[in-house]
């Protein structure tokens, strides 16, 4: 018994000093080769160099970035607010910009004038007036990010009408409505993704790391909940969405909703990972310290899985931008005037419009760069991610 007692406190020490050495923070490795550098490297440092190897997650990022940017200063760059109608250009063609004017760089576009012909349907004629675009020019005001009462927008045509991807029915600028309503569709799967990773994180790790009775009531908690069907299960909780809700409630219940299933792919990946992980030294090290459980799931494990959660945050976001424009095309999710891009789909459900004026479809092709760009990025995240990939 004496001698297991000191090979206990032995082991004790040894795995004290791991725990000291693991917390210790500004490590510097000096003097160290090229090839010892990249081995000292830091997980992150090595995630960095294997992302950033992959050139279509480097493309999905970028396009990803200016998405939201563009969404986030969408008034600015908007050339007009959602309000704005021109009564004269309904279904007005997207308009080609011209950059150079007798070999000097000066965007203009031509005028068009509207007329009907003998079907009454209305028509539009190029003419050889130009309207030139003045940048950084006043317009019509609003607030820039929510917060600036500003009326200064990117471009400008004074005494005349841009639509670079035309007009819909109503005469309502489709590139204005496209930027704008990326706010809603980008940040409403923004926000829902959040919501889940927070409890699927919570759950996938404290199920883990307890293991017993605690990880038996999540793990059937988890196949209640996948046991419905994400889709029929969306639609019916969206259509229990009272109709004289106001915007903002109506965009908290739908976040809420998306969320509701997403964090248990989640919760089960994390619940792995933790089971490996809490029989590791630094965790026993931990332990034998006296770290509290709180102190290891929030400064040890949570860590240690954040490469996980990133990924998984990544590949469900394009899941919940596409489930709230399917919800609003099917007239269950966001309703006019809050405007999104599933609004905007939901406006052109009329074949034969969209046979005659094709331009009003432009969201989807927006949909569907920005799905591809999040694939390619949680993809080169996810590899990047991998401890086995070199």
């Amino acid at each position: 018994m004496a001698v297991g007692s000191i090979q206990l406190e032995q082991k004790s020490g040894e795995l004290r000093g791991l725990y000291e050495e693991a917390i210790e923070e500004g490590a510097v490795y000096e003097g160290l080769s090229e090839k010892e550098a990249r081995y000292a490297a830091s997980q992150w440092t090595m995630i960095w160099r294997r992302f950033r190897r992959n050139r279509f997650a480097m493309i999905g990022g970028v396009v990803v970035l200016i998405y939201y940017l563009l969404a986030l200063f969408a008034n600015f760059v908007a050339p007009y607010t959602l309000q704005t109608r021109f009564a004269k250009q309904t279904y007005l063609p997207p308009q080609p910009v011209y950059f150079f004017d007798g070999g000097t760089l000066r965007p203009y576009v031509y005028e068009v004038e509207s007329s009907y012909d003998k079907n009454l349907r209305r028509v539009f004629t190029r003419t050889d007036k130009k309207i030139y675009l003045e940048f950084l020019a006043k317009g019509e005001p609003y607030k820039l990010m929510g917060l600036f009462k500003t009326d200064v927008h990117l471009f400008q045509a004074p005494g005349g009408v841009v639509a670079i991807l035309g007009t819909d029915r109503q005469g309502r600028d489709m590139f204005t409505r496209i930027l704008i309503g990326g706010q809603i569709s980008l940040t409403i799967g923004l926000i829902g993704v959040l919501l889940s990773l927070v409890l699927g994180t919570v759950l996938g790790i404290v199920s883990g790391y307890y293991g017993g009775l605690v990880d038996e009531l999540i793990q059937r908690l988890i196949e209640v909940v996948r046991a419905f069907p994400s889709i029929p299960l969306w639609m019916a909780l969206s259509a229990a969405v009272p109709k004289d809700w106001s915007q903002i409630q109506t965009y908290f219940a739908i976040t809420l909703i998306l969320s509701l299933i997403g964090w248990t792919w989640l919760a089960r990946q994390l619940r792995g990972v933790v089971l490996s992980l809490r029989e590791s030294d630094y965790i026993m090290a931990a332990r034998l310290a006296g770290a509290s459980d709180a102190r290891i799931i929030f400064k040890h494990l949570v860590p240690a899985t954040i490469g996980q959660i990133i990924v998984v945050a990544t590949l469900s976001l394009p899941s919940m931008i596409l489930a709230e424009t399917a919800l609003s095309y099917l007239g269950l999710g966001l309703r006019p005037p809050t405007t999104s891009w599933g609004v905007l789909l939901n406006e052109v459900q009329n074949l034969q419009s969209l046979a005659l004026y094709p331009w009003v479809f432009s969201p989807a092709f927006v949909i569907v760069i920005v799905t591809v760009a999040f694939s390619f990025l949680g993809d080169g995240l996810r590899d990047a991610a991998d401890p086995y990939t070199v």
